[in-house]
């Protein structure tokens, strides 16, 4: 597999000092890294693999920056649920299940292992391999506009409340802007903004020629609904299956468009979901 190298994963499997770890599977993983799977398993020169896989970032005793790729994602998700839920688990793969070990880290992480020095990046000798830095975040664009998406979903219920349905005009109209965001919307899933328009034209066009997989993705939300999350070329939407969505395009910086049920939305998302790939 490309990236592999013996040396690099003996050098990062010797006293690693686990951070964090995260899942890289068709239905979760770092939206930072791709429009979907198969292209955030590229940005880290692995196959996409049908199960997926897990990244363990950490530092070794010298405190450079390694990444971590093992094939037992219950492992890492188990050693996830229970991060989150505020216990403790010592997350140490078998070395049977190392895929291989890459360095950097491709996220951003604030912590550090203590008694060791600060992170850095292993030597070009030892690495074998330019190291993984996270993609730049600092100007608007494909990135930044994903973790954008990201934040709205994790945030919905601050984001829908910023959003009056009254404030919903007839097709083409204009609505005001909420404080803390900057939509431009419509009514419907029809007229209004061009850019949104064309957004929900390429949406639909995914239920007739399915995407590459996890452009389409499916989680957990209060009640039966689901939260729902597309992406594309220059754009990302974050939808309730009951409510409204929200998209964002590379060529609208800083932007967030609210889009209005409508007579339209609701079938769209009932037809995105059912094709959306789901957490396990």
């Amino acid at each position: 597999m490309a990236g592999t190298d013996d040396e690099a994963v003996a050098a990062a499997d010797d006293a690693l000092y686990v951070l964090t770890a995260v899942l890289l599977t068709p239905a979760q993983f770092p939206s930072v890294l791709g429009d979907d799977y198969p292209e955030a398993c590229a940005a880290l020169d692995l196959a996409p693999r049908a199960d997926g896989y897990g990244l363990v970032l950490g530092q070794d005793g010298e405190g450079a920056r390694w990444t971590v790729v093992i094939d037992d994602v219950s492992l890492v998700a188990v050693a996830i649920a229970s991060w989150d839920c505020g216990m403790e688990y010592e997350l140490s793969p078998d070395e049977r299940a190392v895929v291989t070990a890459l360095p950097g880290w491709p996220l951003a992480v604030a912590v550090a292992a203590p008694g060791v020095p600060a992170p850095h990046d292993p030597a070009p000798a030892e690495a074998g391999r330019p190291a993984l830095s996270p993609p730049d975040t600092a100007s608007w664009g494909p990135a930044q506009r994903r973790l954008g998406a990201d934040e709205i979903a994790l945030q919905w219920a601050a984001w829908r409340a910023q959003i009056d349905d009254a404030d919903f005009p007839a097709p083409g109209g204009q609505q005001p802007k909420p404080a803390g965001a900057a939509p431009e919307g419509e009514g419907a899933a029809s007229g209004g903004h061009a850019g949104v328009r064309r957004v929900l034209a390429e949406a639909r066009a995914y239920v007739e020629s399915p995407p590459p997989l996890g452009r389409v993705r499916s989680s957990f939300a209060p009640g039966e609904a689901r939260t729902l999350r597309a992406d594309g070329p220059g754009w990302s939407i974050v939808a309730r299956t009951d409510d409204i969505a929200f998209v964002l395009l590379d060529e609208e910086p800083g932007e967030v468009l609210p889009v209005g049920r409508g007579p339209e939305l609701p079938g769209l998302l009932e037809a995105l979901d059912k094709m959306a790939v789901r957490p396990l």
